[in-house]
C-alpha cells in the first residue's frame, strides 16, 4: 500500500517521503522496535519536559537528530525511516511536525 510521510522541519524546509508498506501486525512490531533501536545508536534525548518517552516522541527525537539536510542527502535512509514511522503507526499518512511538536496520521 502507498504512504505519505512528511516532515516538517521548520516553516520553509519540509521533506515528503512516498513509499509502500504491508499492512500487517508482525510489521508493527517490528516498525516499533526499529524505532527504539535508532532511537538508542543515536543517543537522542526526550523532548518534552516530562521526560516520557512514547512511540511519537521517538519519531519526533530522531526526526531532530537526523535532521532535514541529512535526509534529504541520504534518500534510502529516509524512506527506511518514513516506512517504519508510517507501520509503527498504521497509518498511510503521516506528518511530523518538528516545530509543533506534534505528529499526525490517517
Amino acid at each position: 500500500m502507498r504512504c505519505d510521510v512528511t516532515f516538517i522541519f521548520t516553516p520553509k524546509e519540509s521533506l515528503e517521503i512516498n513509499t509502500s508498506i504491508v499492512h500487517a501486525q508482525e510489521n508493527m512490531e517490528q516498525a516499533r522496535e526499529w524505532l527504539i533501536k535508532k532511537w538508542d545508536e543515536l543517543g537522542c534525548e526526550p523532548l518534552r519536559p516530562s521526560g516520557k518517552v512514547l512511540l511519537l516522541d521517538r519519531i519526533l527525537a530522531i526526526t531532530d537528530t537526523l535532521g532535514h539536510d541529512w535526509l534529504s542527502d541520504h534518500e534510502e535512509e529516509a524512506e527506511e525511516f518514513a516506512r517504519h514511522c508510517a507501520l509503527a503507526l498504521d497509518s498511510v499518512r503521516v506528518v511530523v511536525d518538528l516545530p509543533g511538536l506534534s505528529i499526525h496520521s490517517s
